[in-house]
């Protein structure tokens, strides 16, 4: 996951609209040891410029109790047409929430790539996975800001769950859109993106923190993927589904 300091604070927010809400800290996971390329450590990424990337020790915040009120991830999944053998990714996976979501949704004949950028995102999603049960199902990928690096026309459902905004740097607009295209390349011809943020004006961040749907679908239709569908997920949040030209994968 990708994220300012002050989006770090989003998931504690939109607990407290939730007076069963509580949210739990964790300590900071040490880096992935080198493999797959030996991937950059974190103090490196952060050293590198990016200071938007969410902090391991954060990683409670996205956990809340009542997480499942809000976020709807069962909504979500119907939506996209997940199914038990579904293949799908999560981009800016993080600590992994929603991946387990989406792998007890697929079960044993499905498989869930998590992707980060952060090599410690990624070992706190191998530990839950074990911890879950659920490792034979989760695949970790350690991606960059321009490539998650998903297998090719193999997707059914690629899912960014409040993360868009910190993978579209305002300093390079191409960025998001070369990300967009690889995501594009990784689905079969009626697999969907699904873009899940938060409303204007609801729980969650600062208006400086939220994503403009219009920008999104804007830049989508440049990396050739055409909006199917906007839904409501309330209270706080949107869905904008994405597919190819010839997708019916919203229908």
């Amino acid at each position: 996951m990708r994220v300012s300091a002050t989006a770090s604070l989003v998931a504690a927010i939109a607990c407290l609209a939730f007076p069963g809400c509580r949210s739990t800290g964790t300590s900071a996971l040490p880096p992935q040891p080198p493999g797959d390329g030996e991937p950059a450590s974190d103090a490196a990424l952060a050293d590198s410029g990016d200071r938007r990337l969410f902090r391991a020790q954060d990683l409670g915040l996205l956990d809340a109790a009542d997480r499942e009120k809000w976020q709807k991830p069962h909504q979500i999944m119907d939506a996209l047409k997940i199914a038990e053998g579904s293949a799908v990714a999560e981009l800016g996976a993080a600590g992994g929430w929603f991946t387990m979501q989406l792998a007890r949704r697929v079960e044993q004949n499905g498989v869930v790539y998590a992707e980060d950028i952060q090599p410690v995102m990624l070992e706190a999603i191998r530990r839950r996975a074990e911890r879950e049960n659920l490792s034979d199902i989760v695949r970790t990928i350690h991606g960059t800001p321009t490539d998650p690096k998903l297998p090719a026309s193999s997707l059914d459902a690629v899912l960014i769950v409040d993360a868009y905004g910190e993978m579209d740097d305002p300093g390079d607009p191409s960025q998001i859109v070369t990300l967009l295209k690889y995501v594009r390349r990784s689905l079969k011809p009626q697999g969907c993106l699904g873009v899940v943020d938060f409303e204007p004006g609801g729980g969650g961040p600062g208006p400086q923190e939220r994503i403009d749907p219009e920008t999104v679908t804007r830049s989508a239709g440049e990396a050739g993927l055409r909006l199917l569908k906007r839904e409501a997920v309330p209270p706080f949040q949107f869905l904008l589904i994405f597919g190819h030209d010839s997708s019916r994968c919203a229908s």
